[in-house]
C-alpha cells in the first residue's frame, strides 16, 4: 500500500507547521497506523532555514505528552508538490505564499488546516501571539478533522 504524504506548512517551519506535523504522527500512532502516512513539514520563507523547532512548541508538545523531534526548518520547493498528496497551510497567508511557489494547484492537494475542521479561521502563529496553547488546540482540531476526512474518503 502506497504511503499518504502530507506536507504542512507555515512562514517559518518552526512553530506552528512542526506542530502540526508531531501532533498528526502522534494521532496516527496511537491510532496503529502510522506505516499508511508519511509526514512532513516546511516553510515558504527563507528566514529560520536550518533552524530548530521553536522552544515554545517544543515544551507545548513535551507537556502534551507528544514526541518532538530534531526537525530543522527547511524551505517548500516546487517538486514538493509532485511528491506529497496534500499540502496543508496554517493560515490564508501560507496557502498564497504555497501557490507563488507551485505555480498553480492543478491537483488540488493544497488546503488551509482547519479547513478539515469546518472552519475557516486562520490558525495563529505563536511566534508572535506567545500563545502556544491556542495554536497547539486549533492544531489539534485540525489534525483530527484531516483524519476524519481521510477516513470518510476511503
Amino acid at each position: 500500500m502506497r504511503k499518504i504524504k502530507i506536507l504542512f506548512i507555515c512562514h517559518g517551519n518552526i512553530c506552528r507547521s512542526t506542530m502540526a506535523q508531531y501532533v498528526l504522527q502522534h494521532m496516527v500512532e496511537q491510532e496503529g497506523i502510522a506505516w499508511q502516512f508519511y509526514i512532513d513539514s516546511a516553510a515558504t520563507s527563507y528566514e529560520e532555514i536550518g533552524n530548530p523547532v521553536h522552544p515554545g512548541t517544543r515544551n507545548k508538545l513535551n507537556l502534551e505528552g507528544i514526541y518532538c523531534g530534531n526537525h530543522r526548518a527547511r524551505r517548500m520547493t516546487k517538486q514538493d508538490y509532485e511528491y506529497f498528496d496534500y499540502i496543508i497551510g496554517m493560515d490564508t497567508a501560507n496557502k498564497k505564499n504555497i501557490m507563488r511557489i507551485i505555480g498553480r494547484d492543478k491537483d488540488n492537494k493544497v488546503y488551509k488546516l482547519l479547513t478539515f475542521a469546518n472552519d475557516s479561521a486562520d490558525i495563529a502563529d505563536p511566534w508572535y501571539t506567545g500563545n502556544f496553547d491556542i495554536t497547539y488546540s486549533d492544531v489539534v482540531r485540525g489534525c483530527r478533522g484531516f483524519l476524519e476526512y481521510l477516513q470518510q474518503k476511503s
